[in-house]
């Protein structure tokens, strides 16, 4: 399938995503209603996702049980998004910063997971907003958007 394939299920989200504010706290009900986890532009989105584990490059890197890599990186094709993603499995990340916020896509994997309480589906973090990331109770893909691309690590 490859890098493309997951760009081209994409681009439906990223025009979604133009000119949306993370701190709309109605953007993750919005997203749910018009980009359900299980249609058609989120199963193609998994299903490349899930592909990329397979080949190789999606989450080709991993610290501390985190697999993770940044497939997208912010350009005028994606609005300015940067896409990370991560698969996790029972396991916190490391503690971080959404300088403009963090629109995320989670994909249930294995078990009842949930990412951070929330389950399947989408999860939004306002601008500024820090967390320590934690998944529970089974393994899920998540996509982060990140608008500009901008995220903080703390040490």
């Amino acid at each position: 399938m490859g890098r493309e394939t997951l760009e081209t299920a994409l681009a439906p989200l990223f025009a979604a995503l133009k000119d949306a504010d993370p701190d709309d706290r109605g953007l993750a009900a919005r997203l749910s209603a018009s980009f359900p986890v299980n249609g058609p532009v989120c199963a193609a989105v998994r299903a490349a996702a899930a592909a990329g584990l397979v080949e190789g490059w999606f989450c080709n890197r991993e610290n501390g049980g985190v697999r993770f890599s940044r497939p997208v990186k912010p350009s005028p094709a994606s609005n300015g998004y940067s896409v990370d993603a991560v698969v996790m499995d029972r396991v916190s990340g490391p503690r971080h910063t959404h300088t403009n916020g963090e629109i995320n896509l989670c994909f249930t994997d294995e078990g009842d997971a949930k990412f951070c309480g929330h389950g399947e589906g989408w999860v939004v973090f306002g601008k500024g907003s820090t967390h320590v990331p934690v998944v529970s109770d089974g393994r899920m893909t998540i996509l982060y958007f990140l608008p500009g691309g901008a995220i903080e690590f703390h040490a």
